[in-house]
């Protein structure tokens, strides 16, 4: 499932042609994709301007605002799920092209899983993508946070919300290991199973140490691992796992910079050591670590 950084590549790579354009037209090919669409999915949607494309954790936020209308902003929410992505076809043939998933898809399949097509007011077609149909949209009124997918959710952690000192109070008296926090969206929200193994292991912490005996220096080396690693992920363009591909088409490569993940058996990457990456299990994911580095 894309990461935080695969999630702001499409973002960027979208916000500059789509902002500030009208909707003009919605079409949706199915009632559904994980959940249902929700009720007068098109019909709200069309007229609306994208005032601005954001993203929280995991999700990408269009704000929508009705022409010359002060009334408080529609907000469109979509979670691209496992195998989601948009496209943007443009009316002079400068395309944002699909390019090519980690498998190969060819282009008549990729086009019968086109379940949402926008058009814009300057002739260019916006339109999603979905296989597997793990990812949804859904409607929110007034602002964000009034969303059941939002409203849980804990600081960015890329934001100043997150610092060691909120990390170290979320972390006393939890019995869990420090990586099952981490993944709790509820203590940091978009942080996945990659790049916690990767800043960890940055960090030189274990993923089996209790959270509650993660002391705040150790805490105050996670957090900047933490910022680092994302925001190297994002200037790679995110990492190309199964189905992934960024909205230009462009498959993502921070994966070639992965110290420990997926890297069971081969030899830590640390000056001096020559200890193998290990692979164990925790709550239905793969950690990857070096126990000799990571205490």
């Amino acid at each position: 499932m894309p990461e935080l950084p695969e999630v702001e590549t499409v973002r960027r790579g979208l916000a500059s042609h789509i902002e500030g354009r009208q909707i003009v037209d919605v079409t949706l090919n199915r009632k559904d994709l994980r959940f249902p669409f929700p009720d007068n999915f098109a019909r709200r949607m069309t007229g609306m301007r994208i005032a601005h494309f954001t993203r929280r954790a995991k999700y990408l936020l269009a704000e929508l605002h009705a022409p010359q209308n002060s009334e408080a902003p529609l907000y469109w929410l979509s979670h691209l799920g496992m195998t989601g992505r948009y496209m943007l076809y443009q009316p002079d043939g400068g395309n944002m092209e699909p390019g090519q998933y980690a498998h190969d898809v060819s282009a008549e399949t990729a086009e019968k899983h086109v379940h949402v097509r926008l058009t814009l007011d300057d002739g260019a077609v916006l339109t999603y993508a979905d296989p597997r149909r793990f990812g949804f949209m859904d409607l929110v009124d007034g602002a964000p946070e009034a969303s059941s997918f939002l409203a849980h959710l804990g600081p960015e952690p890329l934001g100043n919300g997150f610092d060691a000192a909120m990390l170290y109070a979320a972390c006393q008296g939890r019995k869990s290991p420090i990586k099952n926090v981490l993944l709790d969206q509820t203590v940091v929200s978009g942080l996945g199973n990659i790049y916690v193994c990767e800043a960890l292991y940055m960090s030189g912490i274990s993923p089996r140490r209790l959270a509650c005996n993660v002391g705040r220096a150790r805490l105050e080396r996670l957090v900047p691992a933490i910022r680092t690693v994302l925001q190297a992920a994002i200037e790679a363009g995110g990492s190309t796992l199964r189905d992934f591909a960024a909205s230009d088409g462009q498959l993502g490569y921070f994966q070639h910079q992965f110290r420990v993940y997926d890297r069971e058996g081969e030899t830590c990457s640390s000056d001096g050591c020559h200890a193998s990456v290990k692979r164990i299990v925790q709550s239905g994911r793969s950690s990857f670590f070096c126990s000799a580095c990571q205490r």
